[in-house]
């Protein structure tokens, strides 16, 4: 029997296969204790703690082991967050019952652990129109440098730019100038195929339009920002972060992609746009956003970090609204959060239901727009934002496709699992480090 975030492993296999220091002597132990502040059940909760919080770690290349009182072992991960070299945080998830107590044993190892891999990252870029695709962990996009721009003249991305996933869901960033956040339906809990989007010879493909065993693309963006995409509104007007398939320069002078980390638990990208000039205006701004996804939620966080800001602004959060069928609700939860949620055929040819949400905080709310029927930036609403210049904006994007769980095919059912993974996501967990 296997508990979502715990992998089944006895404990006398581990010391025998893992615990081996070379003292021969397993040391260097602390006890993480849990508590479940919340009268919530808690399923895959992120768990996150930071190095300087942990006393006993021992020199050189060391991996992190938890084990439960029961002796199961919790997957575990430790990511660089900063690109120094060096693991900044000790990452996992765990299920907690409400107001419960759990106390973990952190070994640490010579040799990594093998996890099932519940989270993972999916990038490639082709050097040239004729050339395979590699994987890549870093790049840069120019405003001359479109897949319609003079001289260039080919689509250089998989799957048009990265895609994160989980054991539920998948998502993709279109790193091709146009900035707008697709869904990948799944019908699976392993992750998708590194073939996504390329074909055999190692090519450029549009490959997931079409039903695989894991899932596919279901979802329709057209010039809509996508689920969870940015955009600004500068006075009355929104402007779009980037361009349209068929334009040539770039409103962004340069966008840079990072593959932060690809764990079994978490995973994270980082986007940088250096020098936006929002089309129409003399303006210029500086906009950062960091996707992240862990196991267990049909969902992405991400964090937008803007900076030039001259007080007129707020910074708009994309929701797909191609299919008019079901109006926006606008929902608050336990007076901190709001959801705004749409249940219909968001989907090519309205083929089938995909509820939307975005869980957003409160404080920062300034109510939503529809965006027009048509034009550069249409077919959407957005949450309007209050923004300060450096100051980062929290919330998480949603997406339930009736294929990947039946019950999303209810209005009621889907609203109901957004609700809820609201509150699990505000719940508190107390941690102490011993």
């Amino acid at each position: 029997m296997r508990k979502r975030g715990i992998i089944i492993l006895s404990f006398a296999c581990l010391c025998g296969s893992l615990l081996s220091c070379e003292s021969g002597k397993q040391s260097n132990t602390q006890e993480l204790v849990l508590t479940n502040l919340s009268a919530v059940k808690l399923m895959d909760k992120a768990i996150a703690i930071s190095r300087g919080k942990l006393s006993e770690i021992p020199e050189g290349n060391v991996f992190p082991v938890l084990l439960t009182e029961t002796g199961d072992t919790v997957a575990a991960q430790l990511d660089d967050l900063n690109a120094d070299q060096q693991w900044d945080e000790l990452f996992f998830v765990t299920d907690l019952d409400a107001r419960e107590k759990m106390t973990l044993q952190l070994y640490w190892v010579n040799t990594q652990p093998g996890y099932t891999k519940r989270t993972s990252v999916r990038f490639g870029k082709r050097s040239a129109k004729d050339a395979p695709v590699q994987p890549k962990t870093r790049d840069t996009l120019l405003a001359t440098q479109l897949p319609k721009s003079a001289g260039y003249g080919y689509q250089p991305y998989q799957t048009d730019g990265p895609t994160w996933e989980n054991d539920k869901v998948g998502f993709r960033h279109y790193f091709d100038g146009r900035n707008a956040k697709d869904l990948f339906g799944k019908k699976v809990s392993y992750m998708s195929p590194d073939s996504v989007g390329i074909n055999a010879e190692g090519a450029v493909e549009d490959n997931y339009h079409v039903m695989a065993d894991w899932g596919r693309d279901v979802m329709a963006v057209g010039n809509s920002a996508g689920i969870g995409g940015l955009e600004l509104m500068i006075g009355d007007s929104i402007y779009r972060l980037g361009v349209l398939p068929n334009d040539t320069i770039n409103n962004v002078e340069s966008t840079v992609l990072d593959v932060v980390t690809e764990g079994p638990v978490r995973s994270i990208l980082h986007l940088t746009y250096n020098n936006w000039h929002p089309d129409g205006t003399n303006r210029t701004y500086h906009l950062e956003e960091q996707p992240a996804i862990w196991p267990g939620m049909y969902a992405y966080r991400n964090t937008a970090t803007i900076s030039g800001l001259q007080g007129d602004e707020m910074l708009l959060i994309g929701i797909n609204n191609l299919d008019p069928t079901d109006p926006i609700k606008e929902i608050p939860v336990d007076d901190k959060w709001i959801v705004l949620l749409t249940h219909d055929r968001e989907t090519y040819n309205k083929e089938w239901i995909l509820g939307l949400a975005l869980i957003l905080p409160k404080e920062l709310y300034q109510g939503y727009l529809e965006a027009p029927k048509q034009g550069r930036l249409s077919q959407a609403y957005f949450a309007k934002m209050k923004a300060k210049n450096n100051q980062p904006v929290n919330y998480f994007a949603v997406g339930g496709w009736e294929l990947s769980h039946e019950t999303f095919k209810d209005p009621a059912s889907f609203r109901n699992y957004v609700l809820d993974l609201t509150r699990q996501l505000a719940a508190d967990v107390d941690v102490q480090v011993k």
